[in-house]
């Protein structure tokens, strides 16, 4: 019989745990990217193309995403002991005695009693409260001086961006950013509620940021870029 004899390989081409695969519908050709901020590569392909040599032609890329893994942040997770920056000022986390789940700062020290395991939630969950509280005041600041309301503001944990506002009038921040410079911060914050008087980024719209902030947000901009994704590796283990 025609064809006996052969063996055809249905399996599907394993992928790697640490690539994320995007098949887009305008993609042309395959484009592999790294994301310091999480430790994970991406690989776009055509939306009808073939998986398997997409992977083979990733492979090829190894040395390349080894080079970029080599030079990822170290990752600095919440336990004792570990030194973080929070609004300019260093502070470091200190096992207490006791079953006290509050943390409780003292002077430049997070004390925790309780479970050592709940130490990174817990320290976590305390940091995400302290930006919340300083970007509302900054936001209300800068807003003040645009002239403009903010209905709401709030913090998640976005992996590409430090800010965005809606249409709405809520602003949304990165919590990361009271680990950064206050300079930084700042300058993020005035760039979002400038968005409230023009939702582009055209030559008025960085004008308006600079006469808020009262100096140019250029450096600032280039702070978060070079050394953005170490923000992320706050409070993080190995890579994903």
């Amino acid at each position: 019989m025609a064809g006996e004899g052969i063996v055809i390989d249905r399996k599907p081409p394993a992928i790697p745990p640490d690539l994320d695969i995007v098949r887009h519908p305008t993609a042309r050709r395959c484009m592999l990217s790294f994301d310091p901020a999480s430790g994970r590569a991406r690989l776009v392909i055509p939306k009808r193309a073939a998986l398997k040599p997409a992977l083979a032609w990733a492979a090829d890329k190894a040395a390349w995403l080894a080079e970029q893994r080599a030079r990822l942040p170290a990752p600095r997770p919440f336990a004792p002991g570990t030194t973080i920056t929070v609004a300019d000022e260093t502070l470091t986390i200190v096992r207490d005695a006791g079953s006290r789940r509050t943390v409780v700062r003292a002077g430049d020290r997070l004390l925790l009693a309780g479970p050592e395991e709940t130490i990174p939630r817990r320290v976590d969950a305390w940091l995400r409260r302290a930006a919340l509280d300083l970007l509302t005041r900054e936001t209300a600041e800068f807003a003040a001086k645009a002239g403009v309301t903010v209905s709401a503001v709030a913090v998640g944990d976005p992996r590409r961006r430090w800010g965005s506002c809606a249409w709405s009038g809520a602003i949304r921040y990165s919590w990361r950013l009271v680990l950064a410079p206050g300079w930084v911060r700042r300058a993020t914050v005035a760039h979002e509620v400038a968005h409230r008087v023009h939702m582009n980024h055209g030559p008025a719209f960085h004008a308006l940021v600079a006469l808020l902030l009262g100096e140019d947000p250029t450096p600032a901009r280039a702070w978060l870029r070079e050394h953005g994704a170490a923000l992320h590796w706050v409070g993080r283990g190995s890579p994903d």
